[in-house]
């Protein structure tokens, strides 16, 4: 009776399903707060008057984020993941590191030229590198109507966003401008990331623990000698003494981003980083249109479209997206 008891528990823990339900559970609420901290911190004003200044330290935050996920990790190792060796090469770590760092920052800074419903827009994008340089560097090969999924997914967040202004004259002159330019070396970067993730998951069986906590060893050793050259640090030290207020976010930032991370690095190794993508995507978009339904806005027929487009690539994804299995 007892082994059969702990059968059911062990077959519980190993349910493919409820590991999904976990992941995309835990990387919708804790990104949907830290995507109003994120706005919050870098887009907000600080001080009055004439002497009101604007949040301009996109690599510190990222540093102090680095810091906290890093220590998040170790924590999560000591309790839950100490038996496992890791056989992951430390270069690969370093050259994830960099692609992840870059799209960030890039993302980061975005904020202070675009505003945040055209960051989410562009970030939802995402999948496309992640599968076209899954591809054409790993020669991954995806079933052919995960392709659909990820282009119904990506359409019907892009409808959903999209609001057209009012008359052409109101439409910016300059279209694809310096935060434009960032979001495309954002998304360049992420398909990169995915690249370096696939290849560690495949090859060496990285767990998501040591995989979260060596990327971010590895990004705090870059960003803190890029603060330390360029002085930002104490640029961004010299602010928060003159509006101490912003700590309290910051910390919430970093804590919210950190056991974010921890589920994206699970979604990573359990599902690999093109489902992890679909799983980011899928909850900006959940998140505006939570948004949308709590506050009672009406939605325009353009955005039903979307919402039926998404809704039907997440369908055909759990359906017919996985493929065959590979043991």
């Amino acid at each position: 009776m007892a082994t059969k008891k702990g059968d059911g528990k062990s077959a519980l823990l190993q349910n493919e399903r409820l590991r999904f339900i976990v992941c995309f559970c835990g990387v919708f609420v804790c990104y949907f707060y830290y995507g109003i901290l994120q706005e919050t911190i870098t887009r907000g004003e600080y001080g009055h008057g004439e002497t009101k200044e604007k949040f301009r330290f996109a690599t510190t935050l990222v540093f102090i984020q680095c810091i906290i996920n890093a220590a998040f990790a170790f924590a999560l190792i000591q309790f839950f993941d100490r038996s496992r060796h890791d056989l992951t090469k430390s270069w690969l770590y370093g050259a994830c590191s960099l692609s992840y760092l870059g799209a960030m920052v890039s993302s980061n800074s975005a904020l202070q030229y675009v505003n945040y419903p055209t960051q989410v827009l562009g970030k939802s994008c995402k999948p496309i590198p992640v599968m076209i340089l899954g591809v054409t560097i790993l020669r991954k090969r995806y079933p052919m109507a995960k392709y659909l999924c990820v282009v119904l997914i990506v359409t019907g967040v892009a409808l959903f966003l999209y609001k057209p202004n009012k008359g052409a004259a109101s439409v910016d002159d300059h279209l694809f401008g310096f935060g434009e330019m960032l979001l495309l070396m954002s998304l360049t970067l992420d398909g990169l990331t995915g690249v370096a993730q696939d290849h560690m998951k495949a090859r060496f069986q990285t767990g998501p623990y040591h995989m979260m906590l060596n990327v971010n060893l590895w990004s705090i050793l870059v960003l803190g000698l890029g603060v330390l050259w360029t002085g930002e640090i104490w640029d961004f030290l010299a602010f928060t003494d003159r509006y101490p207020g912003i700590i309290w976010n910051i910390g919430l930032f970093g804590l919210t981003s950190a056991l974010g991370q921890t589920f994206i690095f699970m979604t990573v190794v359990y599902f690999g980083p093109l489902t992890c993508s679909i799983v980011t995507t899928t909850r900006k978009f959940f998140t505006i249109l939570g948004s949308v339904l709590l506050f009672g806005n009406v939605m325009s027929s353009m955005q039903w479209v979307g919402t039926v487009l998404v809704f039907m690539g997440l369908g055909l994804d759990a359906k017919y997206g996985k493929g065959p299995k590979k043991h």
